[in-house]
C-alpha cells in the first residue's frame, strides 16, 4: 500500500536541509530520501575541508616570509602531510557530525534508498511507492571523470577521495582549474608536492576578466607549473603517469581531476515526468521558484547546475521548500552573486562579471593593481588588480572581479553595495580607513568616477551638504 505524503524531498544535502526547514514549518508529512554518504558535499569533500587544507598551506607557505622579518632557522621548518592531513580529516568529522546528527532524528521520515520517479505524483523507493503532492530534488552533483580514466584505478582522484589520503605524493597533476583545482593546486604546491596545473579553457578561478585572470596566472607560475588553453591526456607508465599537455609531457604520482561537476540526475525516471537534461546534465527551471515548467516537482542546489555555491544551494532548498508546502507558488529574488575562491590571492566575481558587460556601451572600468598597495605591502600580499564596473551614465555600479589580497571582505562589501544599488559617487562618501586593504577600491572607484558622465567630482565636493543636507549636522 503506498504511503501519502505531502512533500518527498529527494537528497539530504545542504540544499534538501534547506528545503526540509522550510517544509516542516507548514507539514509534518513528509519524508527525506537520501542515497549514499550523509553529512552533506561541503561539508565532507568540498568547502569545509578544502579550506582546512588551504589554511594548514598558508601557514606553512608563511615559513619563507618570516626570514626577511629577522626569523632564524625558518629553512629548517618541515612540513609533516601525514599530520596535517590527519588534522584536516578531524575538522572535517566533527563539521559532518552536525549535520548528521540531524537527519538521524527523522525516524521514519527518514529514507534510505535510491528515489525514482513513477510520475509526477508518484515515486518508489527502494521497492515501496509514496504519493506525494510535491517532490524537491536536491540530489547533488559529482565530479566529473573522463570514462578512459577509469582505468587507471586510484592513480586518479577527485575531491571526494583526496582527504581520505593519508599522505600525499610528491608529484600531482591537477586537472581543470577552475575554483575548486585552483585552490587545491596552490594548497598542495604549498605543502610540498611538486603540481603541475592544467586547464582547457583561457582564464583560471571563476574569473571571465582577462586582465585578471592574466595577473593571477602569473602570480601562481611562481609556485607551480601551468598550462592554460590545453587539454589533457592521461597514459600510465612504468614510473606512474604521464600527462600530456601541448608539446609538453610531465611525470606524475596522482591525478586530481577537479574538471566539474555534473548533477545527480541519473536513474530519477526524469523520463515519466516527460523530461530531458541536456548536454551539461542540467534541467531548465525557473531560478526565481524552483520550479520545473509546471510540473508539481522543484529542483535545488548543485543538481540543477545553476549556481554550484553553498550560499546559493541554502537559498534554493528554501525556496524549493518554501513552494512546495505551498499551494501557491511565489516568486523570490534572488541575491547578488557572489563567488570566492581561496588563496592567495583571493578570487571574488561579484555582481555582473566582465563576460557580461564587456558589450555594453553605457559601462565603465576602473583598475587597481595592488603591487604598491601600502598595507598589502607591509604583509608581503601586494599582488593582484581588481576591476570595478560601472555604467557611465548614472555611475551605478555593476559588478566587480578581483585577485587581491582580502578578497573575500572586500567582495562581501561590493556585494553589500550592488544590491543596494549603490553608485561610485555614494561609495566614495563612505569612510575609508589608512592603512587598509579597501583604500584600493577606493582608488578604483575614483578612476570609474572620472570617466562618468556626470565628470569628476573631488572627495571634498562630495561632501558637501548641497543635497544631501541630511548629511549635515546644521
Amino acid at each position: 500500500m503506498a504511503r501519502q505524503v505531502d512533500v518527498v524531498i529527494i537528497g539530504a544535502g545542504s540544499a534538501g536541509l534547506s528545503a526540509m526547514s522550510e517544509v516542516r514549518k507548514k507539514t509534518d508529512n513528509f519524508i527525506l530520501v537520501n542515497q549514499g554518504p550523509y553529512g552533506t558535499s561541503c561539508a565532507r569533500v568540498a568547502c569545509m575541508p578544502t579550506k582546512a587544507l588551504i589554511e594548514a598551506a598558508r601557514a606553512c607557505h608563511g615559513r619563507h616570509f618570516l626570514k626577511y622579518l629577522g626569523v632564524q632557522g625558518t629553512e629548517s621548518l618541515t612540513i609533516d602531510r601525514p599530520r596535517i592531513l590527519a588534522h584536516v580529516r578531524r575538522l572535517r568529522d566533527g563539521f559532518t557530525s552536525g549535520m548528521i546528527n540531524s537527519t538521524a532524528k527523522l525516524g521514519d521520515k527518514l529514507i534510505t534508498g535510491p528515489a525514482r520517479f513513477i510520475d509526477p505524483g508518484t515515486i518508489e523507493v527502494a521497492g515501496r511507492i509514496y504519493q506525494t503532492a510535491k517532490t524537491v530534488i536536491a540530489t547533488g552533483s559529482r565530479s566529473i571523470v573522463p570514462s578512459a580514466w577509469y582505468r587507471l584505478g586510484n592513480r586518479v582522484i577527485t575531491t571526494e577521495e583526496i582527504f581520505e589520503l593519508t599522505d600525499l605524493p610528491d608529484t600531482m597533476a591537477v586537472i581543470g582549474l577552475g575554483p575548486a583545482g585552483l585552490e587545491m593546486a596552490q594548497a598542495l604546491a604549498r605543502l610540498g608536492v611538486k603540481v603541475t596545473g592544467v586547464e582547457q579553457g583561457a582564464t583560471v578561478g571563476g574569473l571571465s576578466d582577462p586582465e585578471v585572470a592574466a595577473g593571477m596566472v602569473e602570480i601562481l607560475r611562481e609556485e607551480m607549473e601551468i598550462h592554460i588553453g590545453m587539454t589533457a591526456e592521461v597514459e600510465a607508465t612504468a614510473e606512474g603517469l604521464t600527462v600530456i599537455s601541448g608539446a609538453e609531457k610531465v611525470r606524475v604520482a596522482k591525478v586530481l581531476a577537479t574538471m566539474g561537476r555534473r548533477p545527480n540526475l541519473e536513474d530519477l525516471g526524469l523520463e515519466n515526468l516527460g523530461l530531458q537534461s541536456d548536454a551539461g546534465g542540467r534541467l531548465p527551471h525557473d531560478p526565481a521558484t524552483m520550479q520545473l515548467g509546471d510540473l508539481p516537482v522543484f529542483i535545488a542546489g548543485d543538481a540543477n547546475g545553476d549556481r554550484p555555491l553553498l550560499h546559493e544551494a541554502i537559498d534554493e532548498g528554501r525556496i524549493a521548500g518554501f513552494n512546495a508546502a505551498r499551494d501557491q507558488v511565489a516568486r523570490f529574488r534572488r541575491r547578488t552573486p557572489l563567488a570566492i575562491t581561496f588563496g592567495e590571492p583571493d578570487i571574488v566575481t561579484v555582481g555582473q562579471r566582465y563576460e557580461e558587460i564587456s558589450n555594453l556601451a553605457d559601462c565603465v572600468i576602473g583598475n587597481h593593481d595592488f603591487s604598491s598597495q601600502s598595507r598589502a605591502r607591509m604583509s608581503n600580499s601586494n599582488q593582484g588588480l581588481v576591476r570595478i564596473y560601472a555604467r557611465r551614465s548614472d555611475g551605478l555600479v555593476l559588478g566587480a572581479e578581483m585577485a587581491i589580497p582580502a578578497a573575500e571582505h572586500v567582495g562581501h562589501l561590493l556585494a553589500l553595495a550592488i544590491q543596494q544599488k549603490a553608485t561610485i559617487n555614494e561609495l566614495l562618501r563612505l569612510p575609508f580607513y589608512h592603512p587598509v586593504i579597501e583604500e584600493g577600491i577606493q582608488a578604483a572607484l575614483r578612476g570609474l568616477s572620472k570617466q562618468t558622465d556626470q565628470g569628476k567630482v573631488s572627495d571634498t565636493e562630495l561632501l558637501l551638504c548641497g543635497s544631501h543636507v541630511e548629511d549635515c549636522l546644521s
